[in-house]
């Protein structure tokens, strides 16, 4: 059961401006093409660019995805790293037509759940690489979590959801797609937390017992969560392992770049600079853009 936080940061503490949100997330897959398409054929993303490298994907024109070939095996399960990449779309239509879509194309699904706070598809690429297809329920309609729990995981209705799609034929993600968060595993719960919430400034919204949290930034249900689940101290993925490369966090504008970068910098944590914004990497490696978006 998620249990809300009424109070998860210090009064005074460092908080990350409240427009900011989840950018780009970069996979490292195996097949390039064979990825490429799945993204594409299955789930609806539009392709920006691509070379022998690597495949640019969007949704009603926004980039959202960078798949990198060149892995050498699969996901590795009770591994830490990705648990899932969360493509959020605009209103429930849109999430009928997606389920819709993955019925058509065979696409097995891993599980599906009504969040009260959204409802979700959960799948897997090729790979073995999570992701999460989910659509928001309105804001003002989210429970407030002084009385009970803020998400849940209950079962979700499929057939009725199928009945939501409508008539138009498919094509693919509509404008308003975005990633609405990214879910980690990571080894132990405590660096992350120091590091999501402590340095970045994301409020802890919710915690599962002692074996994940979830983090947002501006009230939000969560843009960031983390993991047990593969079990405490779970090693890092093999090299040359599918899994998450990096992912963009996007601050509103050049002044919260600039304080969050103080912030990281004057706790001893590196920062590099890159061609539209910085970066940095949290405890276990993982690297992280900073851009303004």
């Amino acid at each position: 059961m998620l249990r809300p936080v009424s109070s998860a940061n210090p009064a005074g503490a460092f908080r990350i401006a409240t427009a900011t949100h989840v950018g780009e997330a970069h996979l490292f897959v195996r097949d390039l093409g064979l990825s490429a398409a799945f993204y594409m054929e299955r789930l609806g993303f539009e392709l920006l660019e691509r070379d022998e490298r690597e495949a640019r994907l969007a949704a009603g024109g926004r980039p959202l995805l960078v798949l990198h070939g060149g892995a050498h095996r699969p996901r590795v399960p009770r591994t830490s790293g990705l648990y899932h990449v969360a493509i959020r779309v605009p209103d429930r239509a849109a999430l009928a037509r997606s389920l819709a879509r993955l019925v058509e194309t065979g696409t097995p699904l891993q599980g599906a759940a009504d969040h009260l706070v959204s409802e979700a598809l959960y799948l897997a690429d090729p790979d073995g690489l999570g992701l999460e297809i989910y659509r928001d329920r309105p804001r003002e309609s989210w429970p407030d979590g002084s009385r009970g729990p803020l998400m849940t995981s209950d079962p979700l209705d499929l057939e009725a959801l199928l009945r939501e799609r409508g008539d138009a034929p498919w094509s693919g993600l509509t404008r308003g797609t975005d990633v609405g968060h990214v879910h980690l595993t990571v080894p132990v719960l405590a660096p992350a937390e120091e590091f999501y919430a402590g340095r970045m400034g994301f409020e802890v919204r919710m915690r599962a017992g002692r074996s994940a949290l979830f983090l947002a930034a501006g009230g939000y249900h969560h843009h960031l969560a983390l993991n047990l689940w593969s079990g405490e101290g779970a090693p890092p993925a093999p090299e040359g392992s599918a899994d998450l490369r990096r992912f963009t966090i996007e601050v509103p504008d050049v002044a919260e770049s600039a304080r969050l970068r103080e912030r990281l910098t004057s706790a001893g944590i590196e920062t590099s600079d890159s061609g539209d914004g910085w970066t940095t990497r949290d405890p276990f490696g993982l690297e992280i853009a900073i851009r303004v978006g």
